[in-house]
């Protein structure tokens, strides 16, 4: 971080904030959300870099509200955290204008649900409301009331960890994934119960499938669609916990064929590619689906699919570390800032202001 970039802690607000000065400019706020198990400090590498990199643009916040155990209680109740913390911290600057996030692993699926509860739906100008808040005038609605820019995710399991290859290091073996889905909750929680969508909450849906829609009063897939862009960053190998494609949002038949990296800035950027948001009818033939994926597996491809996005693929495939990729997509911990710092640095390079 440059000698100008100062680092505040406010316990009121929980998470930690990161501005580039102390009079810095900034209007647009930046969610950064930690994995399970994981802590403020996790992202800590990549906040500085933003820091560095955009000043007086953006402000950090990196969210603890859901720190080590705490993130065992579910991706709902997580959600539900990040979105109380987030709107305390918008509560406490009214100079914020705009809002994104960037979520590692769990994390992502905890910021779905957040912004699914801090959507707002875009207001119209009424004889009896001519001066509409600026902050509400956006045609895709806001979140906690500001523009939506960006909702970046790595390494995040969208489709759960369910299925066919989708926690690398149970090998593929279907008898271990099966075991795996009845005992995951002695492990991790009612966490575990979400990833691998065997929850059962009052006979609803599994959770991951309710996120693909807006359910009750959470607006999930109209809090995706509010921001300007979506970007899921994947690795391509060597991730034991999270799949790629799972990360990566795709069908098994829709993975490409990638060679290397594809820029000498960016040496771990393999494949790059930008999808249009597409309705598939529900009860459309299921052809595209494959033997890696079932039935709910494809309705959750569906439900994100209907909005746009874009995917990185990442790969480590050359490096010392490769066995990591899971913490090093995110330079996580300082020995792994020199392999991980082109896929932050891509991240920033980027993102929308």
């Amino acid at each position: 971080m440059g000698d100008s970039a100062r680092v505040f802690s406010e316990p009121v607000d929980g998470g930690t904030d990161i501005y580039s000065c102390p009079s810095s400019s900034a209007d647009h706020l930046v969610v950064m959300v930690h994995g399970i198990l994981g802590s403020v400090a996790d992202w800590e590498f990549g906040a500085n870099q933003f820091v560095r990199m955009l000043p007086d643009k953006v402000i950090i916040h990196c969210s603890e509200r859901n720190m080590h155990r705490l993130s065992l209680d579910g991706v709902d109740v997580m959600g539900e955290r990040l979105a109380e913390e987030v709107a305390e911290v918008v509560k406490s600057r009214p100079e914020l204008q705009k809002i994104s996030f960037v979520a590692h692993s769990v994390g992502g699926l905890v910021a779905r649900y957040a912004i699914g509860r801090l959507y707002s739906p875009p207001r119209r100008k009424t004889i009896e409301d001519p001066l509409l808040d600026v902050h509400n005038d956006s045609p895709s609605g806001t979140i906690c009331g500001l523009e939506a820019i960006n909702f970046i995710t790595v390494a995040t399991p969208h489709l759960g960890s369910r299925g066919n290859k989708q926690v690398p290091f149970l090998f593929g073996v279907t008898a271990i994934e099966k075991v795996a889905s009845h005992v995951i909750h002695w492990i991790f929680g009612r966490t575990g119960r979400h990833l691998f969508l065997t929850d059962d909450d009052e006979g609803k849906p599994p959770l991951l499938q309710r996120m693909v829609d807006d359910y009750d009063d959470l607006c999930f897939m109209s809090g995706l669609q509010a921001f300007k862009r979506r970007v899921v960053y994947a690795n391509v190998g060597y991730d034991h916990i999270v799949g790629w494609r799972t990360s990566s949002i795709r069908r098994n038949s829709e993975l490409p064929k990638w060679e290397g990296s594809l820029s000498e800035n960016y040496p771990h950027i393999v494949y790059e590619e930008q999808s249009k948001g597409s309705i598939t009818d529900e009860c459309a033939d299921l052809s595209l689906m494959d033997g890696d994926s079932d039935m709910l597996e494809e309705k959750l491809v569906r439900g994100l699919t209907r909005v746009s996005w874009e995917r990185v693929d990442v790969s480590f495939h050359g490096s010392r570390l490769r066995y990591a990729a899971h913490s090093v997509i995110q330079a996580k911990f300082s020995f792994m800032h020199s392999d991980g710092e082109d896929v932050i640095r891509h991240i920033i390079d980027h993102f929308l202001l």
